[in-house]
């Protein structure tokens, strides 16, 4: 007899990306009205009237504050899956993002002309966001249905399945309920990863209904049977969500799972592809002129006290340089400050760098815990040869045993490698293969989702690092 689905048992719930965008727009709403109330507090200070004449010139700040937010949010991984489901985490980074904001606005203050800025704005702000954000998300579950976690069935009993298992598991638990695998017929499991096996393809559309499914997660990377094929077609047309694990995966990690994606191209190489009214590519050359003239600044004015110290520090060159790959392949000379011996790599050539590295010098240890090591490559990024943002340049000796090595290692070659990535602010240093191939799902990712507002998250992170001292 043929299961007949009954319309009334489907379970409607908002997937994640509608679930992130309202959020984003819950706290739109409560930074506009913490800017209303910092900026009648300031008129009832100022002995003001708080009519239009007063809100009209100072306008400005509901733009400022909104922009500056969302950044800080997002840099901060606010609308991350894991943060958000989670209050604790959630008033962490609340707490930190306010403490950043009036970072920067005092940095802001201190260098703006006398009066410019308020004086006590912020601080009016800065306690209304974090008590109107923090009540929104302490009911945020009752509006939006937070708490009731999205019902998936995972396709498939192969390496790819277990991952996405796993990875729900340490990324995603609050937010995907993993009800049942779906095996083929031929398998005789009883379970996978700890998740029971439900039944085969031609069980599908009966577990929807019983189980009440929003979402299908086809893990499989091989050819499925055509019972499994059929069953998924049908749960499609009685409108539950289907997604490939590997971009089920990418969305919850922000990486790209090389190894299970075989010889499928699509899924590594740039969403948008290459476009000549692609504006991008324009802009963030600019971008990188204008921010390396500034940090080119910033290099002449320590050069002379870096250069010192590292003379008085060990003897040696001030300047150390190797040999990378770039874009397209293209070898270049990469700049940094030396932060070790001039003999490093004498008896064992080109190696990894590791934490705690005995070939550190003394003041290497602090160039490269603040990144200042980095500096002389304001250069090369002038020079074209680096992006401000990008996949960290790997030495050639690297590229070719990784390229043997990792599923599509050389794909990190077809955009200009950076000054720093999504790799370096989402993973720690890497000092080893294992290390790199998980850099090269971060990285792949960025490549995939390269844009103005990632590279400016990027940015955002990095600094914070930087201020972390949080370099090897």
């Amino acid at each position: 007899m043929l299961f007949s689905p009954s319309p009334n048992r489907k379970r409607v719930q908002l997937r994640i990306s509608e679930r992130r965008v309202l959020l984003m727009a819950s706290d739109v709403i409560a930074v506009t009205i913490a800017v209303v109330i910092a900026l009648r507090i300031w008129a009832l200070v100022a002995r003001e009237p708080f009519d239009l004449s007063f809100i009209w010139p100072r306008s400005l700040w509901f733009i400022i504050m909104l922009g500056l937010w969302l950044v800080l949010a997002s840099a901060n991984d606010f609308y991350e899956l894991r943060i958000a489901a989670s209050r604790t985490a959630t008033f962490q980074r609340l707490i930190i993002i306010t403490l950043q904001m009036f970072v920067l606005y005092l940095i802001a203050f201190f260098f703006s002309r006398p009066l410019a800025l308020p004086r006590l704005f912020i601080g009016y702000y800065g306690i209304a966001s974090f008590i109107l954000i923090g009540l929104l998300r302490l009911v945020n579950p009752v509006l939006y249905g937070w708490a009731d976690a999205r019902r998936v069935l995972v396709v498939g009993t192969d390496w790819a399945a277990m991952t996405i298992i796993g990875a729900i598991g340490r990324h995603a638990h609050r937010v995907y309920d993993i009800r049942g695998v779906v095996a083929e017929p031929d398998d005789v499991l009883k379970d996978l990863c700890d998740v029971p096996v439900v039944g085969t393809g031609k069980d599908i559309l009966r577990v929807v209904y019983t189980e009440q499914i929003s979402e299908l997660i086809v893990s499989s990377t091989h050819e499925v049977s055509g019972e499994t094929f059929q069953g998924v077609m049908d749960a499609y047309e009685h409108g539950i969500s289907i997604v490939p694990m590997p971009l089920l995966y990418e969305r919850i990690t922000g990486q790209v799972p090389v190894e299970h994606v075989i010889n499928n191209w699509a899924v590594v190489l740039p969403i948008d592809g290459n476009s000549i009214f692609n504006p991008y590519p324009t802009f963030k050359r600019m971008i990188d002129i204008l921010l390396s003239l500034v940090g080119m600044t910033v290099f002449l004015i320590v050069l002379p006290f870096l250069a010192l110290i590292i003379k008085l520090d060990s003897p040696g060159n001030i300047f150390y340089w190797q040999e990378r790959t770039g874009l397209n392949g293209r070898s270049f000379r990469i700049y940094k400050f030396r932060s070790m011996r001039s003999d490093a790599e004498a008896e064992t050539g080109a190696v990894f760098s590791k934490e705690g590295d005995p070939r550190v010098t003394r003041i290497g240890w602090f160039i490269r815990k603040t990144r200042l090591d980095e500096l002389p490559q304001i250069y090369n990024i002038l020079r074209g040869d680096m992006s401000i943002v990008g996949p960290r340049p790997e030495r050639p000796e690297h590229v070719k045993r990784l390229t043997e090595k990792i599923p599509f290692y050389r794909t990190r070659l077809v955009i200009r490698p950076g000054l720093t990535g999504w790799a370096q602010v989402r993973y720690g240093y890497g000092s080893t293969d294992e290390d790199a191939l998980i850099k090269l799902q971060y990285d792949l990712y960025y490549i995939r989702h390269q844009s103005l507002a990632l590279d400016l998250n990027i940015m955002v992170r990095t600094v914070g690092k930087v201020l972390r001292m949080s370099g090897v």
